[in-house]
């Protein structure tokens, strides 16, 4: 009888399976993506952590989800029932309720332990354990483990929108840039100058003449800012077609027609320089300062704007090495269009460094944010965020909690993030895949 030998399964060898199994012997890196994920839960749920609306309460016989319905009027879609109205959530004679693990919003003001009590129920005046304030209060009787909840979101927010924004412009302006270099880039005259013109006319129209809508929407509702921003969107949109119907017309004029190169390379990388010559934090600080209405939202936008530097570059030096590949060339043969190359072949082969530049400048966006928030700008004043907390802690020093909690949340957070990239760094590291 032949005995039968099971041969270990072959390893995959594919580029991701090695970068998993360097990233997974990392431990620090490992646990730190761990973290994140528990980081993002919990800005996701912060509204079911910490909020003194119940999630489900039966009142006067009906049944109520407070929590969904405040999303419905934040958005301008819905509104509070009468009954339910202006009402203190915590006096309602309930049938029944469901209530968050912390009943308590970061807006909402304790007046019985207003004036800085202490962690752990030290000298709080409550009804019960439940509605202890297990991290303390700060001078307005807020609850800080509420804040420090919400402030999850905040980061959270920070993170994804931001990078979300500095990503596209990065990978946009970075692979232009390496592609297209200084000569490869052709355009008729005309079209260049009448894209130039409209896409001023555009900028004009769009944003800037409608920025008091913009604001005002904002400062209303989510939802209504998102549908102002929609329509400026198709402003410029349509404006930036216009340019290019006219071209087909004009550009049979031979000195009008005539193909001009377009340094992308050299334009893009001085824009890069003088975007790097000036510290970021500087200009974040003078755009918010010209805001008619501080917002967080709008901060995070102006980060994102601001951080999409380091993206750039490094898809730019990528791209420079992927288009002189075979593969690049084979597409070129096959009559593809430059920009289908770019974003279906080209860009694809080019992100192992970009996802390494996401995880540090994640941590990058929160540490602003932080410190704007910290210095009460670019914030609304009823915005609870890490900073704020932290900025809170200068006006009573004995009111320790108020600095060392947000403090540590920051200080975890953005080292976590920072050895994540550490771990994507060693694990995209083509020397140590073996």
């Amino acid at each position: 009888m032949s005995a039968t030998v099971n041969k270990p399964e072959e390893q995959d060898q594919s580029y991701w399976a090695i970068v998993k199994r360097q990233f997974k012997k990392n431990r620090m890196a490992v646990w730190s993506l761990r973290f994140i994920y528990g980081v993002v839960f919990v800005g996701i749920m912060a509204d079911f952590i910490a909020n003194d609306l119940p999630i489900a309460c039966g009142y006067k016989g009906k049944t109520y989800f407070p929590i969904f319905n405040s999303y419905g009027v934040s958005l301008g879609i819905s509104k509070w029932p009468t009954e339910l109205a202006n009402v203190d959530w915590h006096d309602l004679q309930y049938d029944w309720v469901l209530l968050p693990v912390i009943p308590y919003s970061p807006q909402f003001m304790d007046t019985k332990n207003s004036g800085f009590k202490a962690p752990m129920g030290t000298g709080q005046t409550v009804s019960s354990f439940r509605f202890t304030h297990f991290l303390g209060t700060d001078k307005l009787g807020r609850d800080v483990m509420s804040g420090m909840v919400h402030g999850t979101r905040v980061a959270t927010m920070v993170g994804v929108i931001s990078m979300s924004i500095a990503v596209v412009i990065g990978i946009l302006l970075g692979a232009m840039a390496g592609y297209f270099g200084d000569s490869k880039l052709k355009m008729s005259r005309i079209r260049l100058w009448l894209n130039l013109i409209f896409l001023f006319l555009a900028i004009v129209y769009a944003f800037m003449v409608r920025s008091y809508a913009l604001s005002d929407a904002l400062s209303v509702s989510v939802g209504g800012f998102m549908v102002q921003l929609l329509i400026s969107g198709v402003i410029f949109v349509v404006i930036m077609i216009i340019p290019n119907l006219i071209v087909p017309v004009l550009k049979k004029v031979p000195f009008l027609g005539k193909q001009v190169s377009i340094p992308m390379d050299i334009l893009i990388s001085r824009l890069i320089e003088v975007k790097v010559s000036v510290p970021t934090l500087l200009l974040i600080l003078s755009i918010c300062a010209i805001m008619s209405k501080p917002s967080i939202f709008i901060t995070m936008v102006v980060i994102g704007f601001l951080g999409w530097t380091g993206i750039a570059k490094y898809v730019r030096a990528e791209l420079l090495k992927v288009r002189s590949l075979e593969f690049i060339e084979a597409a070129q043969a096959l009559g593809l269009s430059e920009w289908r190359i770019i974003i279906r072949h080209a860009i694809p082969n080019s992100l192992t460094s970009v996802l390494i530049t996401i995880a540090f400048g994640v941590a990058g966006a929160i540490l602003t944010e932080s410190s704007l928030s910290f210095l009460g700008i670019g914030v609304a004043p009823e915005q609870v965020t890490w900073g704020s907390l932290l900025s809170s802690a200068r006006s009573e020093a004995s009111a320790w909690w108020l600095a060392v909690f947000p403090g540590m949340a920051i200080f975890v957070t953005v080292t976590v993030f920072n050895l994540l990239g550490e771990g994507l760094t060693d694990a995209m590291d083509p020397r140590l895949k073996q």
